[in-house]
């Protein structure tokens, strides 16, 4: 899965539509701007209607590590 849209974002949390590399498939869900949440969760997600998984990182943070906010 990868980020298609950003909703909406109050600190590091945000929401997001989330589309399918393989098939195209759409959700909405909620998300984590950090490294961890980029790099492990998101290639991760696994398709509700392919079922498969990009495995491989396709976005990054856009808060830098160490920021308060």
């Amino acid at each position: 899965m990868r980020i298609q849209k950003i909703v909406s974002t109050s600190r590091r949390d945000f929401r997001a539509i989330y589309e399918c590399e393989s098939c195209g498939w759409t959700r909405q869900g909620y998300g984590y701007d950090d490294a961890n949440f980029h790099e492990t969760v998101i290639p991760a997600m696994v398709c509700g209607s392919c079922g498969k998984s990009a495995g491989v990182q396709t976005s990054a943070a856009t808060i830098p590590a160490g920021v308060i906010l």
